[in-house]
């Protein structure tokens, strides 16, 4: 038997996270961590495009808390105790200097994940945390005071025990088994497959858009992408975010409407084109376009309206010009299926959060079994925030640990 004074089950950020807290508070605590992998922080090493997207620089708690879909009101309160700021500081006083870029992502300065993999390898080298990799959990319950791990490497007990295992099907049965609530997992954060003649030709091009879901509350704002699938770009990705489940349900198969001009609406653009009409008789369409939009996607929606091969704004009929202005400002786009990446991928699902005091990321209904991380039912959009929250949860579960060994010794 491998006896430990706490277990974190996953070696990914929120894991290494906590137990370094726990260490650093505690030296004499004897902390495991057990990976199923090869390795470790697998995922740490890759976010980013391996440079490590570690939080976002929006230091309100309140207004961070917004940026999740899942667990919205359940994190205001644990980012008034561990917030971007306590991240940045983090690192940096270990020896991580960091940066924010002009989109508020933060990375370390080196650019590179390895930066981050190494403070963490070598906090645990120094503090004496014991790792554990290619040792998957099979079974964990606990029979008395003790919590009682069956693993592929042995067995292990230990009065605390943590689950960071991030997105595991595997771990959501045990815990259901447990009498654990798991919400079921769906995609989150994945870009739109459209095959569509507007955008054909286009991959690569991106413009500053707003675009909703007709027959639901669903929109979003920002760039958009066009690529060899259809679209993708932050305005997109929050769309996935906030209508992951939505989504699941329609299996994929929806309407988009985009407009590229943004804050103009379609009689605002069709009086504009008029007025290009009235007041530049002579001139070709396509020499002449209203707003910021691309001048390659202008091109191709001319075509669309039959207005590509029109020598002067005077041969442009008004149904011509009212197709166009409709086009840019709602042009609907039929989505058939999606596309994810492995790398970042992210589910919207997991420990449903009713059962889970967040106060102290501790279960309510086993004492002294605590989560971290995508284990549970939160998740966000992309620019640091899913890293942000394995960083609070860890924190605030060492905490938690800390405090209640404290008060029983």
């Amino acid at each position: 038997m491998n006896q430990f004074d706490v277990i974190i089950a996953g070696g990914g950020a929120a894991g290494f996270f906590a137990a370094i807290q726990i260490a650093e508070n505690n030296p004499e605590l004897q902390i495991v961590i057990l990976e199923k992998g090869k390795e470790v922080l697998s995922k740490v090493r890759i976010s980013g495009g391996g440079r490590c997207n570690v939080t976002h620089a929006e230091f309100s708690p309140d207004l961070l808390a917004g940026y999740y879909p899942r667990g919205e009101k359940e994190l205001i309160g644990p980012f008034h105790k561990f917030c971007s700021g306590d991240t940045m500081a983090f690192f940096e006083e270990r020896g991580v200097p960091l940066k924010i870029e002009a989109d508020g992502r933060i990375f370390p300065q080196s650019d590179s994940s390895t930066s981050i993999i190494s403070c963490f390898l070598d906090c645990c080298h120094a503090l004496g945390i014991k790792i554990i990799t290619s040792c998957g959990v099979q079974s964990f319950n606990k029979p008395d005071k003790n919590w009682l791990l069956e693993t592929t490497c042995g067995k292990f007990e230990a009065p605390d025990l943590m689950i960071c295992t991030g997105s595991s099907n595997k771990t959501w049965k045990l815990l259901s088994s447990l009498g654990h609530s798991i919400v079921s997992p769906v995609p989150s954060l994945f870009t739109f497959n459209c095959k569509d003649p507007r955008i054909n030709g286009l991959m690569g091009l991106s413009s500053e858009v707003s675009i909703d879901i007709p027959g639901s509350s669903l929109q979003a704002y920002g760039p958009l992408l066009i690529t060899h699938w259809g679209f993708s770009g932050p305005a997109i990705l929050r769309l996935s975010a906030w209508g992951a489940r939505e989504l699941h349900e329609r299996n994929y198969e929806f309407r988009i409407r985009i407009s590229w001009t943004q804050n103009m609406d379609a009689e605002d653009v069709f009086t504009e084109l008029l007025e290009l009409k009235k007041q530049h008789p002579k001139q070709r369409p396509a020499n002449s376009r209203i707003g910021a939009i691309p001048k390659r996607l202008y091109l191709s929606l001319l075509e669309y309206c039959d207005l590509h091969q029109i020598e002067r704004w005077a041969d442009a009929s008004n149904k011509q010009i009212r197709k166009l202005a409709d086009e840019l400002t709602g042009g609907t786009f039929a989505i058939k299926g999606k596309s994810t990446f492995k790398e970042e991928f992210v589910t919207a699902g997991g420990v449903d959060l009713k059962e889970v005091d967040m106060r102290t990321f501790e279960s309510k209904l086993h004492d002294r079994l605590y989560f971290a991380g995508e284990v549970l039912n939160i998740d966000a959009i992309t620019g640091g925030f899913n890293f942000q929250n394995a960083w609070t949860g860890a924190f605030i579960a060492a905490r938690t640990i800390l405090d209640k060994r404290q008060v029983n010794s």
